[in-house]
């Protein structure tokens, strides 16, 4: 699964008339993915209004609908090939796809293929045709207003890229980029570009200033100047920009926008990648951010918008590569930041600090075992007061072990003052902003609940890597029944371990 955003620019030329806006893509390759509902319950609390998916998976699809969120869906590459080949293959995949969702989800842009020139050169031939055949079969369907057509590119295909009004695509990509111009422009869509200054800070050696690609800010004698236009760069970001204008200018597109369709910085990296650090990342992303929603736009078109989606919103621990590739998202899969971005001022989206509104619930399939085993611990090593859930107290009903282990594994997260792998359980607990207090149980963390109070410096909350449970009280569910060890007893060993 995976998500990412899209507010369409309306005019069909390069303007200021619409604000910039930040979305984030949304990858697959995470090992224990959270829900649909619960990816589209982080959006919400993120306030993020745009998303961009690289497939077009039913289930996100489907709790997108009437969210409002705007919706970007990707053909795959693997299925670019038959897109690109036949009209009808194109009308099916928008019957399925599209037509199915809309109006409830709201998509409003598709993007024909990743990458394809840089990462898929033999399918090139095909792929004006297949956003011309895409765009038809929206025609057809009278969507074509709503959702605009594009492809994804690298930056990578931009030549000379400094100064940029010396930048140029490669040649070799004209019989392709001339006519994908031309149907940009006429259907009034937008240059889709993946932007990563990370990628060209790296392979620079050293020749780009760290300080240059983060945003940060720079004395004026150190600023990039291109010796043509003289116009000043502060961030690498800008000069990637724009010399993608430029490079359209010189095949005489003038009136193309651009939407930047990913960018982002590692948290992580092995030995080797020494500048993939959680600061870095949280330094790029959030100067990104401000500079996006301040529409500071470019040096060659101030003011204008230039809409951007972060990658990503999870890290994905299933990637092949270096340890970077795992490690580009804002969030955890268990829906905790990876870093709390500096974004004072700038707006609500993407303020991630959810500690104020955060509960850890067990998940609802879950092995009953596992969340017994769960339960027993947070009532025992934990030192969470599990009083409330004994019969006659208000979080007695409803009594089941889903229910018992949500206010014991909450009770707990809250207790640890929501701390990084206290809401875990060995896989079968996660972190949602719905409050789950209900009648007169009140969770803690709610409004007119218990404040949590941080017990410990280590989180005691069993954990992926956990051998043993170590339980020393047993809840157990069955016939409707309650039944527990004496309370007083287990007040006796907590006590020890206090």
């Amino acid at each position: 699964m995976a998500l990412v955003l899209l507010l369409f620019l309306l005019a069909v030329s390069v303007s200021a008339d619409e604000d910039a806006f930040i979305g984030v893509n949304i990858g697959t390759d995470v090992s224990d993915m959270p829900s649909p509902t619960q990816v589209v319950a982080l959006l919400k609390a993120q306030n993020i209004h745009h998303v961009r998916l690289y497939d077009t998976d039913r289930a996100i699809l489907l709790a997108l609908a009437n969210t409002g969120i705007s919706v970007t869906v990707s053909v795959p590459n693997d299925q670019l090939l038959g897109i690109g080949q036949s009209n009808a293959t194109a009308a099916n995949w928008i019957t399925r796809n599209v037509i199915a969702h809309v109006p409830a989800t709201n998509i409003t842009a598709i993007a024909v293929g990743s990458e394809v020139l840089t990462t898929l050169p033999n399918a090139a031939p095909v792929l004006v045709s297949a956003l011309k055949f895409i765009h038809s079969a929206l025609v057809a369907s009278n969507l074509d207003r709503q959702i605009k057509v594009s492809t994804t590119h690298s930056s990578s295909i931009i030549l000379d890229s400094f100064p940029p009004s010396q930048a140029f695509f490669n040649r070799s990509w004209d019989p392709v980029m001339v006519p994908l111009l031309k149907f940009l422009q006429s259907s009034g869509s937008y240059l889709m570009l993946n932007v990563y200054p990370y990628y060209d800070y790296i392979q620079s050696n050293d020749v780009i200033p760290l300080d240059y690609a983060l945003f940060r800010p720079l004395p004026p004698n150190k600023e990039a100047v291109d010796h043509n236009t003289l116009l000043h760069y502060t961030n690498v970001f800008d000069a990637v920009v724009d010399a993608a204008y430029f490079a359209m200018s010189y095949l005489n597109f003038t009136n193309v926008p651009i939407v930047v369709t990913e960018s982002g910085w590692p948290s992580k990296g092995d030995s080797s990648e020494r500048d993939a650090t959680l600061d870095n990342a949280n330094t790029y992303n959030s100067n990104l951010i401000r500079h996006v929603l301040n529409n500071t736009g470019t040096p060659k078109h101030p003011g204008v918008a230039v809409s951007t989606y972060i990658y990503e919103l999870y890290n994905e621990d299933l990637r092949s590569g270096p340890v970077s590739e795992k490690n580009w998202g804002l969030f955890n899969a268990n829906g905790v930041p990876v870093y709390i971005l500096h974004l004072t001022g700038a707006g609500t989206v993407l303020a991630n600090d959810t500690t104020n509104q955060t509960f850890c619930v067990a998940k609802n399939n879950a092995d009953p075992k596992m969340l017994q085993a769960g339960l027993d611990w947070a009532c025992g090593p934990g030192k969470v007061d599990c009083s409330p859930l004994l019969q006659g107290q208000p979080c007695y009903d409803p009594d089941n072990v889903v229910a018992h282990a949500t206010y014991a594994f909450n009770a707990y997260f809250q207790q640890m003052a929501k701390s990084p792998g206290t809401c875990d359980f060995k896989g079968v607990a996660i972190i949602t902003t719905t409050n789950p207090s209900h009648g007169s149980c009140i969770f803690p963390g709610s409004s007119g609940g218990k404040n949590g109070t941080r017990v410990n410096e280590t989180s005691l909350a069993p954990s992926s890597n956990t051998t043993s449970s170590g339980c020393l009280s047993e809840y157990y569910y069955g016939g409707g029944s309650f039944r527990s060890s004496v309370i007083l007893g287990l007040l006796a060993l907590i006590a020890v371990f206090l």
